[in-house]
């Protein structure tokens, strides 16, 4: 900067590691954007890192998951080794970025602690480095301490740094080469702290990729020796950076062995470095939230300014309120932008509830208040994420109608407290289990809520009969899942060791190429005969030369003709036949793919070993139900389009071959009028019997056609393309909207749209506001299912609960059903 004088000039020069905001013309107090380039530039810029997007806070195909509560939950395909190889994620080995997270429930739950103390969050960024088999601990140790002392100019007195102490029952020695690592870097031993388990030991679940990690911790206070604060949940001394060393893959049967690769997993929150590079002993008072707390005391009418104090009685109190809604309005906009019906129900129920609480009962603010505070998120945040600032009006929309809801339900829910509390039978003190369950299952009330609305009434519920009931619920609930012949942790799926043994021993990835190789002749689908080779067995831990009747195991073929469940689409049904026993079935359960190879699940007839020959039998009627609904969604999606306009977007869905499931982002539920206007739209193109259209591309050209539809997912390269009515060369060679489906999608399509018959919309409702599923069948079941015009009565059913609460209940009747 030629403005700034001969005298920063000669500063620079005599200490190169002034911090690079500092350098660049940032104020002294650093910005937290600043802050954020900075860590993103160091890595990218100076280190090799490819710079990657943050995912959205829903977790892209993984179901263990509610919300993304990591900056590595986009990378676990490349920890557990099932990643696409054709992916670009397969291509990463040093990658840097900023994560959206969400902490409000399972095994990393920060709800409760938001406001209570001043460096705890539900939505956070992570930031984060990350080496898939590159470089390990000594050069990210190296990197983290070059970054946080040269380049942000922390002093090292204020540093301390923790490292795994070993574990003699798990038989895990002490981390001593990370301890050396640091030591020859300077920290001094006295600083140097050691650690259990617990806090210096990171899994990733209950199975699957971990190791010891070593954390950077940061004393505000300064001047002392503060060691022994450290992990004592000081808010003086807090972990700013936690460096993770996976070299080790936990088993079911909890022992540990080394992974053919290890990795490294870092991460750091935003929040609380800008709050250290600020000069603040609390994140609320950095630029990341005064403008939201600036906004919350002009609402009307005013409260008193935010003063920072901690407590739950008093002043105090409305400061926490203060710290719940700044922090709860900045979750609620981040992933109802982004998130899908599971997501923003949950959201709904938890974070958007506490947040209204607060702002209504303790600052009194007017209903309204919580939403109109989005404009100051986005303002905050939109320059990284300008889709805050796209689908602000949607935002707002969600929350008002949910705050409406909310607060019906909240005055429900207090007349039953308190009119549980004067009842003469009431035992003073412990407040009945079955009323506060009944708050949570009927009306919604998050258990974390019912307990704060108690403890601010000087009763507890009774803990022993509350879990007692939640327990049984839990049951029901797993028998009930059981009963749909659905168990999540039934299928047997290849570990990350046993992919490293397959590439180890070269076996080659599954070619699945015939399940796209089916023809249309006379009107009927003919579908290729397919033999293979057995090139491995799994036994659900481990690979095995041969498996015994009645065993159940993974299949691992050189090729096959069975799709695979992915892009939304259920996996293929059949069996195989021996050779030599042809009356000797072998039912394929589940078809899922890990890391290129084709897992069929199989529950073994007879002895099977690798080198049998096996022939498939695909079973076609289901094949082509399902080629029917997923090209009839493609097509709804295209008509849902046409008739509310191009900003419906694809939300989700799910292709059986009884039904398709479609959920899409729209205002409102759809009239009569325009399910009828979507229904004759589809029913156009399936009466053309227009020709689909498949081809693989490279990705980059692909997402070059006009009017191309996408959705959040990490897609192949090359990746296929699915047009109806359209050649993929035309859409190449003439760049315009041609007002055609057109869409990324790995799912087998039939090849002319006329086999779809009919389509019938059998339900339409809004799942969350904003969001709504239609399901639809077609065929047969259309026809016997009647249209939507043809709806000739209606009925309500009305239920009244003993706490006043109602549930109305809508039915449409049709000539058919």
């Amino acid at each position: 900067n030629p403005t700034c004088g001969p005298l920063l000039r000669v500063i620079l020069f005599l200490r190169p590691p002034f911090p690079l905001c500092l350098q660049l013309g940032c104020p002294p107090e650093l910005p937290a954007a600043c802050v954020r380039s900075t860590f993103l530039d160091f890595f990218r810029d100076k280190h090799g890192h490819r710079l990657v997007p943050s995912s959205p806070v829903r977790p892209r195909g993984d179901p263990s998951l509610l919300f993304v509560n990591a900056g590595m939950n986009q990378f676990k395909p490349i920890f557990l080794g099932t990643v696409d190889p054709r992916s670009e994620m397969a291509s990463y080995r040093r990658v840097v970025n900023s994560q959206k997270c969400v902490r409000a429930g399972g095994k990393h739950n920060d709800l409760e602690d938001v406001g209570r103390d001043v460096y705890h969050h539900t939505f956070f960024e992570m930031l984060g480095n990350w080496s898939f088999g590159d470089y390990f601990k000594e050069e990210a140790c190296c990197m983290a301490w070059s970054l946080l002392t040269e380049h942000y100019g922390i002093p090292t007195d204020r540093l301390y740094v923790s490292y795994f102490a070993g574990d003699a029952a798990s038989g895990l020695p002490a981390d001593e080469e990370t301890r050396q690592i640091w030591l020859d870097i300077g920290v001094p031993s006295g600083r140097l702290l050691p650690f259990g388990l617990k806090e210096n030991f990171w899994e990733m679940g209950d199975s699957g990729p971990c190791g010891p990690c070593t954390e950077i911790h940061y004393d505000h206070v300064g001047g002392r020796d503060a060691a022994a604060l450290v992990n004592a949940d000081s808010p003086d001394v807090v972990e700013i950076w936690n460096l993770v060393f996976m070299q080790y893959n936990r088993e079911v049967d909890r022992s540990l062995r080394l992974l053919p690769q290890f990795s490294v997993d870092t991460g750091m929150g935003l929040e609380r470095l800008v709050s250290v590079l600020q000069g603040k002993r609390s994140n609320y008072d950095t630029d990341l939230f005064t403008p939201l707390l600036d906004a919350i005391h002009q609402v009307r009418p005013p409260v008193a300014a935010y003063g920072g104090r901690m407590g739950a009685a008093g002043k105090e109190k409305v400061d926490t309120a203060y710290r719940v809604v700044a922090d709860h309005v900045r979750t609620l906009s981040v992933f109802i932008d982004q998130s899908d019906v599971r997501t923003q129900r949950t959201a709904s129920q938890m974070i958007l509830r506490r947040a209204v609480r607060f702002c209504v009962e303790v600052l009194q603010a007017p209903q309204g208040t919580l939403a109109s505070l989005v404009p100051a998120v986005a303002h905050t945040l939109g320059d990284v994420y300008p889709e805050l600032h796209r689908e602000a009006d949607r935002i707002m929309d969600v929350i008002n109608e949910n705050e409406a809801h909310f607060l019906s339900s909240l005055q429900q829910g207090s007349r039953l407290i308190h009119r549980t509390l004067n009842r003469k039978d009431y035992k003073h003190g412990v407040f009945p289990a079955s009323v506060a369950w009944s708050l949570h299952r009927d009306l919604g009330f998050p258990l974390d809520l019912v307990d704060l609305m108690l403890e601010e009434r000087g009763v507890q519920v009774d803990r022993q009969e509350l879990d007692r009931l939640i327990a049984e619920n839990h049951k029901v609930k797993h028998s009930v899942k059981l009963q749909g012949f659905y168990c999540e942790g039934s299928q047997v799926m290849l570990d990350v060791l046993s992919l490293a043994e397959l590439q180890h021993l070269g076996v080659p990835h599954t070619d699945d190429s015939l399940k796209y190789q089916y023809s249309l002749e006379q009107g009927r689908y003919v579908f290729p005969a397919c033999c293979a080779t057995v090139l491995a067995l799994y036994d659900g831990h481990t690979l095995v030369s041969e498996v015994t009747e009645g065993q159940r195991c993974g299949v691992i073929l050189d090729q096959t003709c069975f799709y695979s469940e992915q892009g939304g689409q259920s996996h293929d049904q059949g069996y195989f036949t021996r050779d030599g026993l042809q009356d000797i079935l072998y039912p394929v359960e589940a078809v899922l793919l890990a890391g290129g190879y084709v897992v069929h699940q199989v529950t073994a007839a007879d002895s099977l070993k690798t080198g049998d020959q096996v022939q498939l039998h695909l079973d076609q009627v289901h094949r082509l139900s399902c080629m029917v609904k997923h090209t009839a969604t493609h097509i709804l999606n295209f008509a849902l389009r046409e008739v509310l306009g191009p900003s419906v977007q694809q939300r989700g869905s799910h292709v059986s071959a009884d039904r398709l499931r479609f959920d899409f982002s729209v205002k409102g539920s759809l009239s009569v009028s325009q399910l009828q206007q979507v229904e004759a739209c589809v029913s156009d193109i399936i009466s053309a019997n227009q020709i689909v259209h498949s081809q693989e591309l490279p990705l980059q050209t692909a997402r070059c056609i006009d009017g191309l539809r996408t959705v959040d997912e990490v897609y192949p390269d090359p990746v296929r393309v699915v047009s109806v009515a359209m050649p993929i060369s035309d859409l190449l060679d003439d760049q315009t909207d041609r007002g055609t489906s057109v869409e990324l999608c790995c799912g087998t399509h039939l090849l002319q749209t006329g086999a779809i018959e009919d389509l019938v919309i059998i339900s339409e409702r809004q799942m969350v506001k904003g969001i709504s599923r239609i399901v639809a069948v077609t065929g047969q079941e259309a026809a016997r299912e009647g249209n939507i015009s043809t709806v000739i009565s209606t009925a309500v059913i009305v239920q009244f609960y003993a706490d006043d609460s109602i549930q109305f209940n809508f039915y449409l009747y049709s000539a058919n059903s």
